[in-house]
């Protein structure tokens, strides 16, 4: 590929493990509510949209009570849990070489934010959506074009959406950008179902693609 004009970075399980918290504020939710509790493999395998779009079909007309208790788990523990995936700090100093670049997430922006300035890595994004920032959430490709336009840089196939599912690739195509997958997607029906555009190991990997592309 050549050197692209703009990254953009999904955040959970393509940059960061905060599955922990996620876990712990789902199965909150899901107890007060009387639903059986996922494990980290279902979490895995069922957390993919935004919590307004995913959480009225899970608990009903009820869901923002829903909401107020996986977000009072989520802020008490999120800090403490939340760690680099193998690669990404590595991955993100060789695209802050390469190109501008910048998150789009379905977790929640303030969530999103305090995790990137607690890791230290606010510095290298020129910007940071989440959800609930643009009108709609992935798979819909207003987040992405919301980041575009905050760091000035048209959508095309020359920007790259980094992302581990395929509604991440799903997102990439619906803003016209690449959609690269990072892993193999076996939690999400493997690569074949996301049918990504190009796809790295880990984050190593990309970093080595990156590096490649730099400018000396």
């Amino acid at each position: 590929m050549t050197r692209p004009a703009a990254i953009l970075w999904d955040w959970d399980n393509t940059l960061v493990d905060g599955w922990a918290a996620i876990e712990a504020g789902l199965n909150a939710a899901f107890r007060a509510f009387g639903l059986p509790e996922w494990d980290r493999a279902q979490v895995l395998g069922n957390v993919r949209k935004s919590l307004r779009e995913s959480f009225p079909p899970l608990f009903g007309p009820d869901w923002e009570r829903a909401r107020d208790i996986f977000y009072a788990e989520v802020r008490a523990r999120h800090l403490e849990v939340v760690a680099p995936m193998p690669g990404a700090a590595a991955a993100i100093l060789a695209a802050g070489r390469v190109a501008p670049q910048g998150v789009v997430s379905n977790k929640q922006g303030p969530l999103l934010r305090a995790e990137a300035a607690h890791l230290g890595w606010a510095v290298h994004f020129g910007t940071l959506v989440g959800a609930g920032d643009a009108a709609r959430d992935k798979p819909d490709a207003a987040p992405i074009l919301m980041a575009l336009d905050a760091l000035g840089v048209q959508a095309s196939p020359a920007v790259w959406y980094v992302g581990d599912t395929a509604l991440d690739m799903q997102a990439a195509r619906a803003a016209g950008c690449r959609a690269v997958l990072l892993g193999d997607a076996s939690h999400d029906g493997g690569v074949a179902a996301a049918r990504p555009d190009a796809v790295f190991a880990d984050g190593h990997a990309l970093e080595a693609h990156l590096l490649s592309l730099a400018i000396p």
